[in-house]
């Protein structure tokens, strides 16, 4: 058990993850507008308490999974109350503020949206190229995406230290929005036969990245202005989520500076 500068205690528990757990203490982080990633309740929990603390993390736009008890018990043994709330290991950025200040220094945005990409080590691997590259956000869905701890830090060799991560509640809206901002947005499938080369970057530039399971959602598909591939000549019909965002952050890097 350590006791953070801010006063929380929390509980360090497996592969040095922060937890705080209780459901009076949890409710506090969420008043205090902590960085909370999501929480964790027992789904076997419905009493007045349990739904105040589910009002205000909708309040506070935290996402609320529903788990058995076996699940919190893994996670610590201390009394937990049915509650434990995953800290963030990092605060979210506005992508408001970010896209203001690029235009405000008369620079073209270049933002990268994940979805649902969800091993931390890809997210790590992802972000320190970005970083590298001088992407200036990254988004990332409220729900469905790789949480952001210890182990994903480590990965992107602190560049998560650096990079402004956004948290979108829907991602949908949040693509929507940045097209209403100017931005040109660009989903890499490999469901269009046009190259990443064919697309002209040096314009204000959203990236959209899709899971590895089964690519970019539909809906997100819909909203994009253009769609590229990454050529492949092996047997493999495709990259590692990680290495393909690197490829084509390049192609804009390279398009940017010639």
């Amino acid at each position: 058990m350590e006791k953070r500068k801010d006063g929380f205690l929390i509980d360090k528990g497996a592969h040095d993850k922060d937890f705080i757990f209780g459901t009076r203490a949890v409710m506090e982080a969420l008043h205090a507008q902590k960085d909370i990633d999501k929480i964790l309740v027992n789904k076997e929990l419905n009493n007045d308490l349990i739904k105040e603390l589910l009002s205000l993390a909708k309040q506070e736009r935290v996402p609320v999974v529903r788990v058995p008890d076996a699940k919190l018990n893994r996670i610590t043994r201390k009394n937990h109350q049915g509650v434990v709330a995953h800290m963030s290991a990092l605060q979210y950025a506005s992508i408001d503020n970010v896209i203001t200040e690029c235009f405000s220094k008369g620079v073209d945005p270049l933002i990268l949206v994940l979805d649902r990409i969800t091993d931390v080590r890809n997210f790590g691997a992802i972000a320190r190229t970005a970083e590298c590259a001088g992407v200036h956000a990254i988004i990332i869905p409220e729900k469905g995406a790789a949480q952001i701890n210890s182990d994903a830090v480590k990965t992107s060799a602190g560049a998560l230290n650096f990079l402004p991560i956004c948290r979108a509640r829907n991602l949908h809206f949040m693509v929507k929005d940045l097209k209403k901002m100017g931005l040109n947005i660009v989903s890499c499938t490999e469901k269009t036969e046009r190259k990443m080369y064919d697309a002209d970057y040096t314009v204000p530039t959203a990236i959209i990245m899709g899971s590895e399971e089964d690519g970019i959602s539909e809906d997100l598909m819909e909203l994009s202005d253009e769609f590229v591939s990454i050529p492949l000549a092996g047997n493999i019909e495709s990259l590692n989520v990680s290495v393909a965002s690197g490829v084509l952050i390049y192609e804009v890097i390279r398009q940017r500076t010639k």
